[in-house]
């Protein structure tokens, strides 16, 4: 009877551990074939925080096209201001791809859900790219933000499940990125990389050093989290917790979209005010 009791506890005891992975892993495939499973792999403060970053990405382009469109004569370029903003939000978007992969990786997610993920935002990349030529020709978007994500999320892929690894290989990279330059990666074929001596003509740059070093990071701070998120389940249960908003959750959650959408939304939006007021002609 007493072995009995110890199989049944440890059967319990490895049950509300699935359980708990289940609920912090986070939804990798983009897809809605399967609601309820899509549901259970995401963790609803993650999704609020990418929803927060959206809304910040959103307020800056705002700004950006109000420059365009010659509404404002605003120095995005060399003003502390906007570089900290910018900054920060790549920060941000570069960090929660770091967190996603790691609890991806404590939730088992199979690669080849990860590859249809990736293959979504590399095909988004392409039309960032394509999109942005036929608008800025000699500025165009060669790798910007998604670029990064597809191929530091690929290249990250291996450590999601080795944190003090990924620690280390992250301070290295974001080291090397801020500290070596080199004029030999200043041409557009190798200035993807990093180490170039000055920015590129581009209008968006977001080089694999020192970036994909943040979400090497961001897979060890996804793994301290989700171990935090563990222990809480353990201690009380998920329906004491107060939510986060849920249009901060949306947004978070079909992050991509809103990302692909959003400018030409502002774009034709602002354009269509000004043409109205009689300021755009």
């Amino acid at each position: 009877m007493a072995r009995r009791k110890t199989v049944t506890r440890a059967t319990a005891a490895q049950a509300s551990q699935s359980a708990a992975r289940a609920r912090i892993a986070p939804d990798v495939t983009g897809t809605h074939s399967d609601t309820h499973a899509v549901q259970r792999q995401r963790l609803p403060s993650i999704d609020a925080l990418r929803g927060l970053a959206i809304v910040a990405m959103v307020a800056y382009h705002f700004a950006f096209d109000l420059r365009m469109l010659g509404v404002t004569h605003t120095d995005f370029e060399h003003a502390t201001f906007w570089l900290a903003a910018r900054a920060t939000i790549v920060t941000s978007f570069v960090t929660l791809v770091g967190i996603s992969l790691a609890l991806a990786g404590d939730a088992q997610v199979p690669l080849a859900r990860h590859l249809q993920r990736l293959a979504r935002i590399a095909a988004c990349a392409l039309l960032v790219t394509i999109a942005s030529y036929a608008i800025f020709p000699n500025t165009f978007i060669y790798f910007g933000v998604l670029h990064c994500i597809a191929v530091a999320s690929l290249a990250a892929w291996p450590l999601r499940n080795q944190p003090a690894i990924a620690a280390v290989a992250g301070v290295a990279i974001v080291a090397a990125g801020l500290t070596i330059n080199d004029a030999l990666f200043d041409s557009r074929a190798l200035s993807w990389i990093g180490f170039m001596t000055h920015k590129p003509a581009t209008e968006d740059y977001v080089p694999l050093f020192p970036w994909s070093g943040v979400v090497l990071l961001g897979i060890t701070a996804g793994h301290f989290l989700a171990r935090a998120n563990r222990r809480a389940d353990a201690s009380r249960p998920v329906s004491s917790r107060a939510p986060p908003p849920r249009w901060l959750g949306f947004l978070g959650r079909h992050s991509l979209a809103v990302y692909m959408i959003h400018q030409p939304v502002l774009i034709g939006a602002l354009a269509a005010v000004l043409w109205l007021g009689g300021w755009l002609h």
